[in-house]
């Protein structure tokens, strides 16, 4: 049976590092069960370029995958599990 993957969006848009950095920490953290599990899914929402870059080695050192896109005026953080 295939489970579907529920996503979760996170709008940091307007806030800079350090306090997107922290907000997103917090959000991975408290559904860290659901992500390695590979039930949920985190959709980070920002407008400021250095935070897609600290999000993502911080996110990407934990384990997660992590893909960026940049969509209109802001960019999208996609985060889930890492496959083997």
């Amino acid at each position: 049976m295939v489970q579907e993957v529920a996503c979760r969006q996170v709008d940091l848009r307007g806030r800079i590092c350090p306090s997107a950095l922290l907000s997103a920490l917090q959000e991975v953290n408290t559904a860290r069960d659901d992500l390695k599990a590979g039930l949920l899914n985190l959709l980070i929402l920002s407008d400021n370029r250095s935070s897609t870059t600290h999000i993502s080695e911080a996110v990407g050192t934990m384990g997660y995958q992590v893909n960026i896109k940049k969509d209109h005026e802001h960019y999208c953080i996609a985060i889930s599990r890492n496959l083997p």
